[in-house]
């Protein structure tokens, strides 16, 4: 502890003999008192909660490392990516190629002999043939649209001349129900073109869950799967039946909404007890659906060059054989063909 002589010479600036101190003499007075220096006044181990540096040379290292690493993954990334780009190329022209190659062999020529040559040797034919088709919204002009009515009228005419009687059209925005009318001419109009005044000629009929059918008058009575049901009281003088064509117009509302509404509307029956739990089984469900949509397809064909169902009702595709053309872009008569084909050479395995 500092003393009080000291303490009053400091204060002072005086010596013991009555002198002024100066700056080293005050210096020297208090240095007995004081903490002795440390060591090593830059230690980094005596200065706490202090990161220790990196030394110089293993920053650089570390930076080089580094850097070499995420050169090497970019290199990799680049090698994946080309490899990919050079085979998605060789296979899009190679498909391109074949397809330009068998198309004036397998055309149709808007010919229903030349349709009907080519699934005569199919040992089975879809009853119901479901498509997938999308509006192409790049075309201001309304193109877009007449394009799509005139893809219908195309496949509509394909089904009536390979005697598919039941053809169902999937367009997500719903936009072919609204103009439903429309379409029923465009269909007409193809089957005129292709059959002629044919006495073989199909009768149409264009319909859509909610939306009112068009069906000339003379048009026989169907069923749900576009099958003809012969009227008894009919006397024989008006002959045999004209095939018939149905096609049915759904979009992404006839999917997971109608399951929805369904889910509501048996729930609410359920609580008025106007319907037991138990009797809600997959048998009631599928009536249900069956009867507001459709039954299942036996063939989808997806035209699109990738494998997008874009919200098709997912409740008819439990038993669907589905066919894809891989690099395909529109709507062609060679790819309605194979699928065809492939649908005739399959095995349909339901189980026990």
């Amino acid at each position: 502890m500092v003393g009080r002589a000291e303490s009053t010479a400091f204060h002072t600036n005086t010596g013991p003999n009555g002198q002024e101190l100066d700056v080293k003499e005050r210096e020297q007075l208090f240095r007995p008192y004081l903490p002795q220096p440390p060591i090593a006044p830059y230690s980094p181990s005596r200065v706490p909660f202090q990161r220790q540096k990196v030394p110089p040379k293993g920053r650089r290292r570390k930076l080089i490392r580094n850097f070499l690493k995420s050169r090497f993954h970019l290199l990799v990334y680049f090698i994946i990516h080309a490899i990919f780009s050079v085979y998605i190329r060789f296979r899009t022209a190679y498909h391109v190629t074949v397809n330009q190659l068998i198309a004036p062999f397998r055309y149709h020529w808007r010919t229903p002999q030349y349709i009907q040559r080519d699934v005569s040797s199919l040992e089975q034919v879809p009853r119901h043939l479901s498509v997938i088709l999308e509006l192409n919204r790049n075309d201001r002009d309304g193109s877009g649209l007449e394009s799509l009515v005139h893809d219908v009228g195309q496949i509509a005419a394909w089904c009536a001349s390979a005697e598919i009687p039941f053809l169902s059209v999937y367009e997500r925005t719903g936009i072919l129900k609204s103009k439903n009318a429309h379409t029923y001419e465009a269909i007409a109009n193809t089957l005129q073109n292709y059959f002629g005044d044919s006495p073989n000629r199909p009768t149409l009929s264009v319909r859509a869950p909610n939306f009112p059918s068009f069906s000339p008058p003379q048009t026989p009575p169907t069923s749900a799967e576009g099958e003809l049901v012969p009227d008894e009281e009919a006397s024989d003088e008006i002959g045999p039946f004209l095939p018939h064509l149905t096609v049915l117009l759904i979009s992404a509302e006839d999917g997971r909404t109608t399951l929805v509404d369904l889910t509501k509307t048996l729930a609410e029956m359920s609580q008025d007890d106007k319907l037991f739990p138990d009797e809600i089984t997959a048998e009631v469900i599928d009536a249900e659906i069956r009867g507001h949509v459709m039954d299942e397809p036996d063939l989808l064909i997806l035209f699109s060059p990738k494998i997008v169902l874009d919200g098709y009702p997912p409740w008819q595709l439990r038993l669907t054989e589905i066919f894809h053309s891989p690099d395909n872009s529109g709507v062609s008569y060679i790819v309605f063909g194979r699928a065809l084909r492939k649908y005739g050479k399959a095995q349909m395995r339901f189980g026990r």
